[in-house]
């Protein structure tokens, strides 16, 4: 990935190649573009987003995954229309105080969220400040996820802050994770991973997170959904939906629970979308 100054520099030189749409019935028979992170959240929400425009908006729309610094980049550069996937106030501020002026949050779609530190059940310690006394049980890594996601800024963060030098930051992807997380409790061996809820693994296996007593990972969370400047005149209908979209954590561990059964996110989230037509309704602006 391209340094952060330049990646910056970058964001003004894409928007003035951009054609500017000026023209608001050309901009509203375009494509929905919605980037994502490929974190299972982000995947059930997006799709859901996109079953919605598609089938019951007549929107086509393009989903374009990316890593979690550049689905706020592309945004702010008007790459993409918007994301549903911004988790705030702590995990993404440090994306959202570089472009905040070149994108709009739109406030919380999912409350309820928490990200940290998660070892199995029977993981005999509790508190992330006990991991250097037993380093050599959890094979001297903290599994994680893509490099740039805030997570892994936090739990580098909480490396330094609870003086844990016997232990390595591994980076990877999401599936990755939940792999290394199914082989070792399928083995009953020690792991650490790092964890954020809303996601399946917790309904699968027995999971808890260690306390937190310097509180690096910050309180409550919630996800934002987060769309370019001018999207409000471009595509009226649009903005609005996503304005209007908001859901409970029932709602959302039911789409990833579908995604686990079928394989198939967009018809999980279309059959999820058909199945509550109610709660549907009330986010489509007339």
């Amino acid at each position: 990935m391209r340094s952060t100054v330049q990646t910056l520099a970058g964001i003004l030189i894409c928007a003035a190649m951009l054609v500017c749409l000026t023209d608001n019935g050309a901009a509203e028979g375009q494509a929905v573009r919605i980037g994502y992170v490929k974190w299972s959240d982000a995947i059930a929400a997006s799709n859901v987003v996109k079953a919605v425009l598609e089938q019951e908006m007549g929107r086509r729309c393009i989903l374009v995954p990316l890593q979690a610094e550049e689905v706020w980049l592309a945004t702010a550069s008007r790459d993409i229309d918007g994301f549903v996937c911004a988790w705030l106030p702590s995990l993404h501020q440090n994306y959202y105080g570089k472009v905040g002026s070149h994108v709009l949050d739109l406030g919380p779609n999912l409350r309820g969220t928490r990200v940290g530190l998660v070892v199995p059940e029977y993981v005999s310690i509790s508190s992330i400040d006990q991991l250097q006394e037993h380093a050599l049980r959890f094979g001297g890594k903290i599994v994680g996820i893509d490099p740039g996601a805030g997570i892994m800024r936090l739990t580098r963060k909480a490396l330094a802050e609870y003086g844990i030098e016997g232990m390595e930051l591994v980076s990877g992807s999401g599936a990755a994770m939940t792999r290394t997380l199914e082989e070792k409790i399928a083995n009953h061996e020690w792991v650490v991973v790092t964890g954020w809820t809303p996601h399946w693994k917790f309904a699968r296996w027995d999971l808890k997170y260690l306390r937190d007593p310097r509180a690096v990972y910050g309180g409550p969370e919630a996800i934002h959904s987060v769309v370019r400047r001018g999207l409000l005149k471009d595509m009226p209908r649009v903005y609005r939906f996503l304005d209007r979209f908001s859901w409970s954590p029932d709602d959302i561990h039911r789409v990833m629970q579908m995604i686990q059964e079928s394989g198939d996110p967009y018809a999980s989230a279309a059959g999820w979308v058909e199945e509550n037509p109610t709660r549907v309704r009330a986010w489509i602006p007339k």
